[in-house]
């Protein structure tokens, strides 16, 4: 009489053992057989006695089949053996065997059984790459992964409810990540070393431990959701406290008590530690331990510093400055303090550096410590100070520190930063970039969790790209990205900068990468500027008229959300050519008056008032204000002995009247867009020889600077490598189609659109489509550039 003492599920046995005996059997059914089948909880004992009951009941043989055999007495498992005259198969979880036994060991399934598993469940062939993935979520464990398959794993909550209490606790433990910890386990389970691997060894049977003693994610995810919720909270809160009395990390514990409602003492100091620990390398998550701990009962100022600070470098400027905000009616000096450096903080983010200087330097002074954790509070109430105009209080600042502050490297290098931005605006400020440079490196290791009202590395890149150190400002800020400094609140600023970098040099693919990668968030005041202007630049660069009128709104209403200040003129210059453009340049003129204004005040220092002037004279040139160009250009002249950079500006701006005026040497226009191309700014040198190439009667001129102004915008065609001629597929005419070359030779013949559609039977607009097309591809700016460079690629003999 065949016997099965539970319930098993309707599976065939996937497990290749499994199979193997079932095959012997079907081949020899008669055939004594003494055989116990181990394995822990879940592994496929059960499937495996059901398949052999099938079996040797449709060969009609008597078999004794035993499952669960290590829940009866040795003496009912006896009294059930004796008199079994057929095969005998028993299934127990790990014990010793005898040896007259026949001994059938199950283990964890490979990907391929679990390949099988997902297709006896689905009854569709599973798919390579989900059942790698299953199995590495179930550790191969038969249940899990047929649980997880069928929705099922809340299963687990019976029985984990009936496991014995050590059990569980030893597995609450382990899924807490505490479960290689021998002294700490041996603590919570009140058990001497002697005692514990027995309940390791009861944890094992469960099938719920991997063969390496952890859980495995899928079980993991039981414990934790169906394991009974207060005996598991009592489990976590004694392994936090064991884990605070002996000064150790708490992190992992913590994280896995959020949600559960724990408060009381305990609960609030185990959050409170694991805020900090979270700190460094993710502040949205201290956000929420610290979040955690106010509300278990701890309210005190370390805690309130902490997630006021945590919610600024995760974003939430608006939690930080309420916090913030607050603290400064606090009795105590240190907790004043630092309120006030965080609502400093999220106001040199919003625009506001005269206030934000003020609060910095109040948070020096009220410190009785010399700042305490605030200790560059006067370096960057400086910083702040130079922006506003203010280069004699950024001096006192810097000459007479709060008293008592520690020369860490912290405070030391935001120093240095400040030092940095007041030499910005003394003289050529030819150590400028060098200085925020080293800044921005000697920073780098002590940023972690450091709330900055400006990254180094953002104001080494503003430098770099008012003096035409494009690589530099790249490397700089790409490096500050990847490391993560700042948070999530510079993260932002880093990538719109980039975006900046990219678009100053012509790379417009690239620049609308990193300003899609911001596209959508809520950003401050100052990010929001930098972007709007971003997106106003590319589609001034792309010659797309209906983008730059549709971005013009969101800029200026940008512009108008904050304070003029130093570190925001290269938005405020693109603002001025676009708003030139779109005939709206009345409405920013009072923002030029005081940006003008503030840089007399620091004595029109080179580095920041060149790229301003550059693009001012363009402006003037899009709104043919000969007076004003002129004004601008001799600026510019003025600046020109400070370096490279101001000097190219100030020649290329000669060459840009000069091409206005018609009157011009094509050489002198070659010569200097070949140096501002040399700077990194393609675009610039492009449009340049570009549009000298179209308002020259000279026929070798044009020609020589249209090849020049693909040459610099990356469009010229390029040798291929072991090659000596120019590769000519994807290049001029040849990356043309055969019907974009008919349009454009209707077209460069004086036809319109209209008319041109009417000779190849298509729409006006279709043709207009075709031209966009074929600007694209010859790297034309605007429409009378493509018109130049057409007709001199069509009068070629050798054009098709």
């Amino acid at each position: 009489m065949n016997t099965l003492l539970t319930q098993v599920s309707p599976l065939v046995p996937v497990h290749p053992a499994a199979r193997q005996l079932l095959d012997q059997v079907a081949a020899a059914p008669a055939t004594p057989l003494r055989l116990a089948v181990v394995a822990p909880g879940g592994y496929g004992k059960s499937v495996l006695l059901a398949a052999l009951d099938r079996c040797y009941r449709e060969a009609g043989v008597e078999a004794l089949l035993v499952d669960d055999a290590d829940r009866l007495a040795p003496d009912q498992l006896e009294e059930l053996l004796t008199g079994a005259d057929g095969p005998i198969v028993v299934a127990h979880r790990p014990a010793p065997v005898s040896a007259a036994w026949t001994l059938l060991q199950l283990g964890p399934l490979g990907v391929e059984d679990v390949a099988r598993l997902m297709t006896a469940v689905t009854g569709q062939p599973a798919d390579p790459a989900a059942a790698a993935e299953l199995h590495a979520r179930s550790g191969g464990v038969p249940r899990l992964a047929e649980r997880a398959l069928l929705g099922r794993l809340e299963d687990f909550r019976p029985e984990l409810d009936e496991l014995d209490d050590d059990v569980l606790r030893y597995l609450t433990a382990a899924e807490a990540g505490a479960g290689r910890n021998l002294d700490l386990l041996c603590a919570l389970l009140d058990r001497g070393p002697d005692r514990l691997p027995a309940i390791v060894d009861a944890a094992r049977a469960t099938g719920l431990l991997g063969p390496d003693d952890t859980l495995p994610p899928l079980a993991a995810a039981a414990v934790r959701d169906f394991g009974p919720p207060a005996r598991r909270l009592t489990t976590v809160q004694r392994l936090v406290e064991l884990q605070l009395a002996n000064g150790l990390p708490v992190l992992d514990l913590a994280r896995s008590l959020l949600g559960t409602g724990s408060s009381g003492a305990s609960a609030a100091a185990a959050f409170a530690a694991a805020a900090a620990e979270a700190l460094p390398s993710d502040a949205r998550l201290a956000t929420r331990l610290f979040e955690a701990a106010a509300e278990a009962g701890d309210r005190s100022s370390t805690v309130t510093t902490g997630w006021a600070r945590a919610t600024a470098l995760s974003g939430d400027l608006d939690t930080a400055l309420r916090l913030g905000d607050g603290m400064l009616g606090d009795p105590d000096a240190e907790t004043r303090a630092s309120g006030a450096a965080i609502a400093a903080t999220v106001l040199a983010h919003r625009g506001e550096l005269a206030r934000s200087a003020e609060l910095y330097h109040w948070a020096s002074r009220t410190s009785p410590d010399g700042a305490g954790t605030w200790a560059g509070a006067d370096a960057f109430a400086a910083i702040a100070l130079v922006g506003t105009g203010d280069l004699a209080g950024a001096q006192r600042l810097l000459d007479s520190p709060a008293p008592g502050v520690a020369p860490t490297l912290f405070a030391g290098a935001a120093t240095r930063m400040a030092r940095g931005i007041a030499d910005s605006v003394s003289g050529c400020a030819t150590e400028t970039l060098s200085t925020l440079l080293g800044a921005a490196a000697m920073l780098e290791p002590a940023l972690g969790g450091t709330l900055l009202p400006d990254s180094p590395a953002a104001l080494a890149a503003l430098a770099a790209l008012h003096t035409g150190e494009l690589a530099l400002a790249e490397s700089v800020l790409t490096r500050a990205l990847d490391g993560g400094i700042g948070g999530d609140l510079l993260a932002v600023r880093h990538r719109l900068l980039l975006g900046w970098v990219a678009m100053t040099a012509g790379d417009l693919a690239t620049a609308a990468e990193h300003r899609d990668a911001v596209a959508g968030r809520t950003l401050e005041a100052r990010d929001e500027l930098f972007f709007a202007t971003l997106e106003l630049g590319l589609a001034r660069r792309a010659s797309d008229l209906v983008g730059l009128q549709r971005s013009w709104n969101r800029a200026y209403q940008a512009s108008m959300r904050q304070q003029t200040d130093l570190f925001g003129l290269l938005p405020l210059g693109e603002l001025a050519i676009a708003a030139a453009r779109t005939g709206a340049f009345a409405k920013i003129s009072g923002q030029l008056e005081r940006a003008h204004a503030l840089l007399a005040r620091l004595g029109e220092p080179p580095l920041w008032t060149v790229s301003l002037v550059w693009h001012e004279l363009h402006a003037a040139i899009t709104l043919e204000d000969a007076e004003a160009a002129k004004a601008h250009l001799a600026t510019l002249t003025t600046h020109a002995h400070c370096g490279r950079y101001p000097s190219a500006l100030a020649t290329a701006a000669q060459c840009w009247l000069s091409v206005l005026g018609g009157q011009f040497d094509p050489d002198t226009i070659s010569a200097a867009a070949a140096e501002m191309h040399d700077l990194g700014l393609r675009w610039d040198a492009a449009r340049l020889a570009g549009q000298a190439a179209i308002r020259t009667s000279d026929r070798k001129a044009m020609v020589q600077l249209l090849e020049a102004a693909r040459q610099f915008q990356g469009t010229a065609a390029r040798r291929e490598p072991g090659t000596s001629e120019p590769a000519s597929a994807g290049t001029g005419l040849a990356a043309l189609s055969e019907r974009e070359l008919e349009v454009a030779r209707l077209v460069v013949e004086g036809l319109t659109y209209k008319q041109a559609g009417s000779k190849l039977f298509i729409s006006g607009k279709t043709v207009e489509h075709h031209m966009a097309r074929i600007r694209g591809k010859l790297g034309a700016s605007d429409r009378r550039e493509l018109l130049a460079t057409l007709r001199e690629l069509l009068s070629r003999p050798d054009a098709p």
